[in-house]
């Protein structure tokens, strides 16, 4: 299972595009609401999640974490306890840790870009503590895949997909979506 988390303010096509890529490849991906169910982008889109941050559950189970970006959900992601909880818990267990537009800065924030590979979106790389910062657009280091925002969403959630599961799926799916990269 992967959770992906939703916090006020978040970013409608980050969060949403790699929750339907990795469906699309049969991954088991919850949206996990932040204080409630019901969030709102920082567009004004209500989204139902899943499950509450509450709910989580942090086992041998969990396939990896995804933090999408957007203001001010960037924020609201890093001030919830079960968010880093999970964030630390993928850590130890060298579980997926993704993050997308303004997220890497959590990861930055809690010191796991250290010597690693990552971007994010310009404006942030002073909060990427340590990272080795690249142009690219989707960035993977081992286990944390970065990327810059919401115009790369669909390659992140591409990219997660050939993590959790493999390239043929992921290029199957890419190719199902029209993709042109």
């Amino acid at each position: 299972m992967v959770y992906l988390f939703l916090a006020q303010g978040f970013e409608t096509v980050e969060a949403l595009a790699p929750v339907d890529i990795l469906r699309r490849g049969k991954v088991d991906v919850k949206t996990v609401g932040v204080g409630s169910r019901t969030i709102t982008t920082s567009h004004g889109v209500d989204v139902i999640a899943d499950m509450t941050a509450d709910e989580i559950v942090l086992d041998d189970n969990i396939q990896g974490v995804i933090l999408p970006g957007g203001m001010p959900g960037t924020i609201n992601l890093g001030k919830c306890p079960e968010v880093i909880k999970a964030v630390e818990f993928c850590n130890k267990n060298n579980k997926l840790i993704a993050a997308i537009c303004a997220a890497p800065s959590i990861l930055g924030e809690m010191g796991l870009l250290e010597g690693k590979r990552a971007t994010a979106f310009p404006g942030f790389e002073n909060s990427l503590k340590g990272a080795l910062l690249n142009d690219g657009y989707v960035e993977k280091d081992g286990n944390i895949i970065t990327a810059r925002g919401m115009g790369v969403a669909v390659e992140f959630g591409i990219e997660l997909l050939a993590e959790l599961k493999d390239r043929e799926t992921a290029d199957r799916v890419k190719a199902s979506i029209q993709c042109r990269n």
